[in-house]
């Protein structure tokens, strides 16, 4: 699948944004991968390249604008001091953005920092027809998950100790919070750590991730149509 860098408009304050395009240029089906807190790395572009080529038009958006983390401090100061709102309008018109290329519904998933923001992506975008978060739950001040307004599905680890981000004594009260929303809901939870999916990462799980996105493809083809 071809693959290019764009710049897509967006209502953030810094501006238009940028990211990678990949995919079939003629489905109807885009999807947002956004990326953890490490920022636009080799490893998330190639990770939308691999789920392009299940039959959506994917963007992998810079929600850093050109900064990336070489270690978990730096990676934790640009969580810490990003706009999560500003962020969301990046996605909310990086969806715009597919639908211009002819895309009917757009969707969004994440690992870490991204699935936070594709959960709010959820409550906060018009844009966004379905979610899919991996290991991330935004803070209650950015989204309130009890608005969320789309299908919904959630990745997680039962061995995450990331405690106030994705363990599971914050991932089991938000399947409840969603479970009141009424909207479609697709919940699993898999023997494994925090960042299952990241293959340059040690709690990396072959089998899990192979599930897992197995698991976001048939989703998103089911409420992309």
């Amino acid at each position: 699948m071809a693959a290019e860098s764009i710049t897509f408009p967006s209502k953030h304050p810094h501006g238009d944004g940028t990211a990678l395009l990949a995919g079939d240029r003629s489905s109807k089906k885009g999807l947002i991968v956004v990326h953890e807190w490490w920022g636009h790395t080799g490893h998330i572009q190639d990770t939308g390249k691999r789920i392009s080529e299940a039959g959506f038009l994917v963007l992998v958006p810079d929600m850093y604008r050109g900064r990336m983390a070489k270690d978990f401090e730096e990676a934790g100061h640009l969580m810490g001091s990003l706009d999560w709102v500003g962020a969301c309008l990046d996605i909310d018109g990086a969806a715009s953005y597919l639908k211009s290329l002819g895309c009917t519904k757009v969707g969004v998933t994440g690992f870490c920092m991204g699935g936070a923001l594709s959960l709010a992506a959820g409550v906060l975008c018009s844009e966004v027809s379905a979610v899919s978060t991996f290991y991330g739950i935004p803070k209650s001040t950015v989204a309130d998950m009890g608005k969320m307004a789309v299908p919904t599905q959630g990745h997680w680890g039962k061995h995450d100790d990331c405690v106030g981000f994705s363990s599971p004594a914050d991932f089991e009260p938000l399947e409840k919070t969603l479970h009141g929303t009424r909207v479609p809901l697709d919940w699993n939870v898999y023997d494994a750590s925090h960042a299952f999916v990241n293959d340059t990462r040690p709690n990396f799980d072959e089998q899990v991730a192979k599930t897992a996105i197995a698991k976001l493809v048939t989703f998103m083809h089911q409420y992309l149509k």
